[in-house]
């Protein structure tokens, strides 16, 4: 016998019910079904994993963001974004191309091989993460924008170090340059 459940408003015929969304504020609209195992609020690395584990064991997620990109507090941001974030006007248009700038907020490295790779790869997090081989990497001290040495040469150079950490550092590079010959 087929009724009207008023809760639901639907027939019990046409299978399960149907969330209804009478209790929305006026103007707001359902996310996707609004059914969910867990709703996680971020979109950091921390809570991409979290969902990615989540939804490795079939549970249906919902990851939201207040921000209008992805990453929390380790995002990394083009020009148009870093000026919003700090809210400093509008990015120079002399700087170059928008999409050619990614500042990190946190720089973060991982490891080429390891547990957090493999974790990633699992939950299939990967998805929604870039890798890339960075070609440099900045500072900002005492008000300027300065390179972190990466090459022999430009450990001897750099403005951040002295003297005797200098040619530590260098001698650094070189064991890390050797030992990636073998």
């Amino acid at each position: 016998k087929s009724q009207i459940d008023p809760d639901c408003k639907m027939e019990e015929d046409q299978g399960p019910p149907k969330p209804t969304f009478d209790w929305l504020p006026e103007g707001m609209e359902p996310l996707a079904d609004g059914e969910y195992d867990a709703i996680v609020l971020g979109t950091g690395l921390k809570e991409c994993v979290i969902s990615g584990l989540l939804s490795v064991k079939g549970k249906k997620i919902l990851q939201m963001d207040r921000n209008g990109y992805y990453g929390g507090d380790g995002a990394s941001l083009n020009l148009s974004n870093l000026f919003e974030k700090f809210q400093a006007g509008e990015a120079p248009t002399n700087l170059g191309a928008n999409r050619d700038y990614n500042v990190d907020l946190i720089p973060k490295f991982i490891m080429a091989y390891g547990n957090l790779t493999k974790m990633l790869l699992h939950t299939k997090v990967t998805r929604y993460l870039e890798f890339k081989s960075i070609t440099g990497s900045y500072v900002y001290k005492d008000g300027k924008i300065l390179k972190v040495p990466a090459t022999p040469e430009e450990a001897l150079r750099s403005p951040l170090m002295g003297l005797f950490e200098k040619r530590r550092f260098r001698k650094f590079i070189i064991f890390i340059n050797q030992s990636w010959a073998l």
